[in-house]
């Protein structure tokens, strides 16, 4: 028996019923839904219901939070909604949903996964570069290098872990995914960069690369992708595409190992030559823009900088910049454009401790203070994945924090003296080194004061939407209609040709027991559906081998086109219906294939069933041969 049926079922109808629901995932504290339209979802029923914390609604996602217990609520969520666990179902794009959104919703759904730990090493990195800084430990001491080792092992081997999540949201194979990761940091790869180069690649350019190695006799231009996250995920989808390409062509019997060894074969080496470089000439370009942005106006530049900062981080184009940074001081002795960016980690954490201070929401307070602490010792990526991004408002403050902050430093005319510490530990690199605490220097600490204060405010005031504890009459609206529903006495014909079972005969558990609601089961002679009574199809899944329907007496029918044909994600389906649609009595719903069904592995056997049992008796019929049209079983209204 399902322990959290009644809440399975409030919370699908209240986010606007099956047909609305793309998918479904679960994290450690919440449902996180994607919906076709969430101005259908009833939010504030949702709130106000037995079982439910709150709604949340970020990075393209409709969060339900349950608690701690959210796993059994999912699997129940899952079986009286039909849905397939994590969303593996092949999704239909949200109408509506724009650029920005999407990209958040990428970019949740990659690093939701590894927020805890993305956040717990961060931590590490800054108390580290704390206790060097204050002497406690040395450089060289054996517990210096435990801690920074448990600090850099996600940093450094980021598109290992971003392999793994983005294949996983993708749609290709997990561990394919963590190997082209794994490529991309292979030691021996950073170790040809030493020694002289076979040939230079676009001498005298911006581009310029020196060639150690060819593959295929085509050169391969090395970079360091260790703690980068654009290539690898941009490899990951196109890696997923390759796969799949693979997988329609390869032979069953060779497919295992086949298809993982022709994916790698293509996508690492184009990583390697194409993916990577171009990311990394993309922030070559960032260098090279920011430079002739700041001979115009170092207040223009501080504005563009400051603000976008945390954009370019996101895209791993920030990189494009040290370089640039590094030749300044090397050359001139003192750097201008890494100085522009050096209020944005602290507007960063001003939003954070804004959220940290409003959220009512003890899985975001929680990842809001180890997301703090990192981001004062300049490691904002715990923030911005987890906290600020997701959010999308309080992320966008955030950079007019850091773009207040770099146009006052350019104001103030503020250099770099050293290539040093980030956050709290960078303030000592902009002492002037015979000038000591000039007005440049003081420039950058009101910078990064200002920074700070306008996020947090602003987050504060504008940065969340209010959390609405109080009944609205919407909600009492909405229970009152649903109170009045009136039910009558109905007969339900049989919607295919076949051998009527009653349900506890099959080998589905879920439906076995009926736990998701009273009927028979039909194993179909023929690969046709038809309408069981007149009414209206209130959900037709994507995977086209379920369909709901609501009859005019008031009773809720499901019928689910075999067991467990999910797994199929449409092939071998028809439909001749749409959500929404009136339909009538003996209508050709779906057509399906039974011998390709079968073949496929699956068993064609169809529960027909009463998902609202609680509102009818059910009396059935069993152990016989049906046609289509003929009484299948009676509802009696309680």
């Amino acid at each position: 028996m399902m322990k959290y049926e009644q809440l399975a079922k409030d919370i699908i109808q209240n986010v606007g019923g099956n047909e609305n629901v793309i998918s479904v995932v679960h994290c450690v504290t919440r449902l996180r839904f994607k919906l076709k339209d969430e101005g259908k979802a009833n939010t504030d029923v949702l709130k106000n219901m037995d079982g439910v914390v709150t709604v949340m609604k970020s990075g393209g996602q409709y969060q339900v939070v349950i608690g701690n217990h959210v796993p059994d609520v999912y699997k129940d969520v899952l079986a009286v909604g039909g849905f397939k666990a994590e969303g593996q179902v092949e999704e239909e794009e949200a109408k509506g949903g724009n650029l920005f959104n999407r990209f958040v919703d990428i970019v949740s759904s990659i690093f939701t996964p590894i927020l805890g730990v993305l956040a717990a090493t961060g931590m590490i990195k800054g108390l580290n570069a704390l206790f060097l800084s204050l002497k406690w430990l040395t450089a060289d001491s054996g517990t210096y290098q435990v801690l920074n080792a448990i600090g850099d092992s996600l940093f450094y081997f980021f598109p290992i872990f971003l392999g793994y999540t983005a294949s996983k949201k993708f749609g290709g194979s997990t561990f394919i995914g963590m190997a082209i990761g794994a490529a991309l940091v292979y030691p021996t790869m950073s170790q040809l960069m030493t020694g002289d180069p076979l040939y230079t690649l676009f001498t005298g350019t911006m581009f310029e690369s020196p060639v150690y190695i060819t593959f295929l006799g085509i050169p391969v231009i090395l970079m360091s992708y260790s703690s980068s996250v654009i290539p690898i995920i941009i490899a990951a989808y196109f890696g997923a595409k390759v796969e799949k390409g693979f997988k329609k062509i390869i032979p069953d019997v060779v497919k295992t190992f086949l298809v993982p060894f022709l994916t790698l074969l293509v996508v690492v080496p184009l990583t390697f030559m194409v993916i990577g470089p171009i990311a990394t000439w993309a922030g070559q370009l960032l260098g090279q823009a920011t430079l002739w942005i700041y001979g115009l106006s170092p207040v223009i530049a501080g504005l563009f900088l400051g603000g976008f900062w945390q954009i370019f981080v996101i895209f791993g184009l920030h990189w494009g910049l040290v370089p640039i940074a590094i030749n300044n001081v090397s050359v001139n002795g003192a750097d201008p454009v890494l100085a522009l960016v050096f209020a944005a980690s602290f507007a960063q954490i001003g939003a954070v401790l804004a959220i940290m201070l409003r959220t009512k929401q003890q899985k975001l307070k929680s990842l809001s203070i180890p997301a703090f602490i990192s981001g004062i010792f300049g490691v904002t990526e715990p923030a911005i994945y987890g906290i600020t991004l997701p959010l999308k408002k309080p992320f966008i403050i955030s950079c007019i924090g850091g773009a207040i902050g770099g146009a006052i430093i350019g104001l103030f005319g503020t250099q770099g003296f050293i290539i040093g510490g980030l956050g709290i530990f960078g303030i000592p690199s902009y002492i002037h080194p015979t000038e000591g605490l000039n007005l440049a220097f003081w420039g950058s600490v009101i910078a990064i004061i200002a920074g700070f204060a306008v996020a947090f405010i602003l987050t504060l005031l504008f940065g969340m939407s209010k959390d609405k504890t109080q009944e609205t009459s919407e909600t009492k609206a909405h229970e009152k209609k649903e109170a009045v529903i009136e039910v009558k006495n109905e007969m339900i014909t049989s919607p295919l040709a076949g051998e009527v079972k009653v349900l506890s005969e099959i080998s589905d558990e879920a439906f076995a027991s009926g736990a998701l609601g009273k009927g028979v089961a039909i194993v179909p002679t023929e690969g046709k559906l038809y309408a069981p009574v007149s009414g209206m199809v209130a959900a037709l899944f994507p995977t086209k081998h379920a369909i709901g329907i609501t009859t005019e007496n008031g009773a809720e029918i499901l019928i689910h086109i075999g067991l467990d044909t999910v797994q199929l994600n449409g092939n071998h389906f028809i439909t001749h219906t749409t959500v929404g649609s009136r339909i009538e009595k003996g209508q050709l719903l779906i057509e399906f294939d039974i011998n390709a069904i079968q073949k496929a592995g699956y068993e064609v056997t169809t529960p027909v069933i009463v998902t609202n049992q609680d509102k009818f008796d059910v009396v059935t019929l069993g152990g016989k041969q049906t046609k289509v049209g003929e009484q299948l079983f009676e509802l009696v209204a309680k």
